[in-house]
């Protein structure tokens, strides 16, 4: 497997006013090129913390993150994030809210015209061109994350980071879109690390599942290999025995060999 992104011996920390927390210890992670990733885990295990550290918000307190064999050191328009949150700016209409990472990513090489057709495609990758023009109050949920993927995607990310991004939604929309990111991911290829607690979206999407110990000090207790053709149809895959036999691999290590947290 080609070593893409690579976490290796990662560990965190972070300063709290009762002292040291350790968020994450023994991090180690290797991601292919175009592989689909889930990270998921009971509430505090470190899932957002370790899409942060691949992410470079965040500086590992041990080891070392690589992407394409370079040190993440900080952030960079090759890891695109979309978070829970769509984080539109309000003033701003879709278009001029994509346009804003295009022109900071290939402003200084580009044409006007050249960042303007980049925009265009990006929202019409996420089908959304017909609301271009629309402020994000005029627009639904599952629009917003939609220019969000959009924004995200306009800067030819090598790595798409996802963090819970249709966590907010209701279950239809939260189905349409998992349908929309299989599309897309299809067609631009993208490696993709994705933070969820749904156990079916994790099966649906991803090629591998990291399951994660519970924090503190939380580690990744067992990768689980998912082993289904794409292109995936969710109604065919309602009745695939396979499907159902890597959910219920990781409903046993969620709810009986990691015990649910006391609330």
């Amino acid at each position: 497997m080609e070593k893409y992104v690579q976490v290796e011996n990662a560990r965190q920390v972070f300063n709290t006013k009762k002292g040291p927390f350790t968020a994450l210890r023994d991090i180690n992670l290797t991601i292919a090129q175009g592989e689909f990733i889930a990270l998921i885990g009971h509430s505090g295990c470190g899932k957002s913390t370790l899409l942060n550290l691949i992410a470079g918000l965040t500086t590992p307190t041990d080891g070392v993150l690589l992407c394409a064999g370079k040190e993440i050191a900080g952030p960079g328009p090759e890891r695109g994030v979309v978070f829970q949150n769509h984080s539109l700016l309000p003033w701003l209409t879709c278009f001029e809210n994509v346009y804003l990472a295009v022109e900071r990513v290939f402003g200084a090489t580009e044409s006007k015209a050249s960042l303007k057709k980049r925009t265009h495609e990006a929202l019409a990758l996420v089908g959304l061109t017909h609301a271009e023009y629309k402020l994000p109050g005029e627009i639904s949920g599952g629009m917003k994350q939609r220019v969000g993927i959009a924004r995200a995607l306009s800067m030819q990310p090598k790595v798409l980071l996802l963090d819970e991004p249709f966590g907010a939604l209701d279950a239809l929309t939260r189905a349409h879109l998992q349908d929309e990111l299989m599309k897309i991911t299809a067609a631009t290829h993208s490696t993709v690390v994705m933070v969820t607690h749904d156990v079916d979206e994790a099966v649906l999407l991803s090629d591998r599942i990291v399951m994660m110990t519970n924090g503190p000090a939380a580690t990744i207790g067992e990768i689980l290999k998912v082993d289904l053709e794409r292109p995936r149809e969710r109604l065919a895959l309602a009745n695939d025995a396979k499907y159902h036999e890597y959910r219920g691999a990781v409903l046993d290590f969620l709810y009986r060999r990691q015990l649910r947290p006391a609330a």
